[in-house]
C-alpha cells in the first residue's frame, strides 16, 4: 500500500509540475508554446483554461490525498 502511494505520490507531483507550468501568467506563460498565448476570435482559449484549471485541481486534491495517505501509513507502522 505505501509503495503505491509513494508511486501515485511521484506521478501526481511531475503532473501537477507540468499542469502549474501550462497555466497562462504574466507573461504568457509555457502555454503560449501551445498556441495559448495567440488571441483568437473563437474565444476557445477560455474553455481550455477552465479544463486546464479543473484538471490542477483534481491533481491537486489527488497529491494531498497521497501525501496525507502516507503520513498516516508511515505513523502506524
Amino acid at each position: 500500500m505505501i509503495l503505491t502511494l509513494q508511486i501515485a505520490l511521484i506521478a501526481s507531483s511531475l503532473l501537477l509540475i507540468l499542469l502549474v507550468l501550462l497555466h497562462r501568467g504574466r507573461g504568457g506563460g509555457l502555454s503560449s508554446l501551445f498556441g495559448g498565448g495567440m488571441q483568437s476570435s473563437l474565444s476557445g482559449s477560455s474553455v481550455v483554461e477552465k479544463n486546464l484549471d479543473r484538471v490542477t485541481l483534481f491533481v491537486g486534491a489527488v497529491w494531498i490525498i497521497c501525501v496525507i495517505g502516507l503520513g498516516l501509513l508511515v505513523k502506524i507502522s
